[in-house]
């Protein structure tokens, strides 16, 4: 039985994760939590690990006073089959310390390599530790990368989000309420209005450059709104390899936790008759600036100073304290 830890389990990622551990009947060792108590209570009384953290520690030590708190910075070092980093926001520092203790990571936290790539890939080399990407871009491309390592290139696809054939103009009168409609995948807050932006892929695609460790040459950012394919390799002999399944963000969480093993999911099987068709497009980088602000910082070298300003405009965002069109232009101002 594989034992796992889970950094971030009342989350999007989190929730999944533990219905994969629960059909699987995986052993989750160590859980932490945020401010969700009331959810992460009923998820320690349900899977019972042994190591647990909240930031509520009165409420903790009331109703599990039999079970060890520590904080997440030792619980990433507990040895384990794996540590899934499933926080939202920055969280190097735990992806290294897991690292570090010999831990392998399945890493859904693509900001830990977005603000700090080099020390968490250098951590993960030297330690001979493995990262098992969690996010269904960078599984399919792992996924793919098992046929062979000469690569050409990768598609790395994206759904167009909820505006796909917006102009600038008509996201002018863009609301929160629309933002998080996203049309294909449901996530958190942040990482639905990154993906509406596109800076989401900007995001990916430098994630993309660590894990691979590519050139950004050689990564194509693709629009396919279907969000059936879920990325592909070239290889040297001009050979496409391409992961394809429903969308369903519990397959490449499973995928990560149970590897090398395939196993039974829930997600709806595909049928390629009933789609009748896949559609592919270039995106529209006058329009989505967040994106190509992003990909600009990469040859400017300046990944986690575009990150960090997102970041807070996001942030201002879902409080309502700035407009949707803001965010762009304020981004566009700073890095266009």
């Amino acid at each position: 039985m594989k034992k796992i830890t889970i950094l971030g389990s009342t989350g999007s990622i989190g929730t999944q994760a533990l219905e994969v551990c629960r059909k699987h009947s995986f052993d989750v060792i160590a859980m932490t939590a945020g401010n969700n108590i009331e959810l992460f209570c009923k998820q320690v009384e349900e899977f019972k690990p042994r190591t647990i953290f909240a930031n509520n520690r009165e409420v903790l030590k009331e109703q599990f006073p039999h079970i060890q708190i520590m904080y997440p910075e030792e619980i990433a070092c507990i040895k384990t089959d794996i540590v899934l980093n499933a926080l939202a926001g920055e969280h190097s520092e735990l992806t290294i310390k897991a690292a570090k203790s010999g831990n392998n990571i399945a890493l859904a936290n693509k900001e830990a390599l977005v603000y700090n790539g080099e020390k968490v890939m250098k951590a993960v080399r030297e330690n001979k530790v493995r990262i098992l990407p969690v996010d269904s871009e960078h599984s399919a491309i792992f996924q793919a990368l098992q046929c062979g390592k000469a690569v050409r290139k990768i598609f790395l696809t994206a759904s167009g989000g909820p505006f796909f054939g917006y102009t600038k103009k008509q996201l002018e009168d863009v609301t929160l309420e629309d933002v998080l409609k996203h049309p294909t995948w449901k996530m958190g807050k942040k990482v639905t209005v990154d993906s509406s932006t596109l800076m989401n892929k900007g995001f990916e695609f430098v994630e993309a450059m660590y894990l691979f460790d590519l050139d950004p040459s050689q990564i194509e950012i693709v629009i396919h709104p279907e969000s059936i394919v879920h990325s592909a390799v070239e290889f040297a002999d001009g050979s496409v390899i391409a992961q394809m399944s429903s969308p369903d963000m519990r397959l490449p969480i499973q995928y990560a936790l149970a590897y090398p093993r395939r196993l039974e999911s829930d997600v709806k099987p595909l049928s390629l008759i009933d789609l009748g068709k896949l559609t592919f497009f270039k995106p529209d980088f006058n329009t989505f600036t967040p994106l190509k602000c992003m990909l600009r910082a990469v040859e400017t070298r300046k990944i986690p100073q575009i990150a960090a300003l997102n970041d807070s405009l996001v942030e201002q965002f879902l409080k309502k304290e700035i407009r949707y069109i803001d965010i762009f232009n304020e981004l566009e101002e700073k890095f266009g």
